[in-house]
């Protein structure tokens, strides 16, 4: 862990129950655990660095993450567009790859998986990420604190 200067988050599976939820009128909303935005600040306390990459884009992540106070939002992020957002990251904190922690669900997040020092994933993510090698399965499931599962773990080794 103490290599860890950057830990980033998906969102749809991982921050949220993967639930896409629509009002009458056409609304989007999206359902947040408390606890994993306390685990966040915790980590953030720390001195580690934070953000979010989705392949989503919507107002609600924007929100979310100013009021978690993230240090990246990088939305509208599909297959490969993932780790060429972390290398960004990477790159603007003169770190490596190697210094990240990402926690993914689904095959777009693969290969961002494949490529950070410390990987985990919810215990509702797909079988292709369940097969990693490596990754850390967690026991909470998106959207129920599974990030905050993982945040915990990886503070516990600090």
């Amino acid at each position: 862990m103490a290599k860890i200067k950057v830990f980033l988050s998906d969102v749809d599976g991982v921050m949220t129950d993967a639930g896409m939820y629509y009002t009458e009128s056409g609304d989007e909303f999206k359902k947040f655990n408390t606890h994993d935005g306390m685990g966040l600040k915790l980590i953030q306390q720390t001195g580690i660095k934070t953000g979010i990459i989705t392949t989503e884009n919507t107002k609600i992540v924007e929100r979310r993450a100013a009021k978690l106070k993230m240090d990246y939002v990088y939305q509208g992020q599909g297959f490969g567009g993932k780790l060429a957002a972390a290398k960004e990251i990477c790159a603007k904190e003169n770190i490596t790859l190697e210094e990240v922690a990402y926690i993914g669900d689904d095959v777009n997040c693969i290969e961002l998986l494949q490529s950070v020092g410390i990987a985990a994933c919810p215990a509702n993510a797909t079988k292709k990420v369940k097969a990693i090698k490596n990754i850390i399965h967690l026991k909470k499931s998106g959207g129920e604190g599974a990030v905050r599962e993982f945040i915990d773990m990886l503070m516990d080794e600090m």
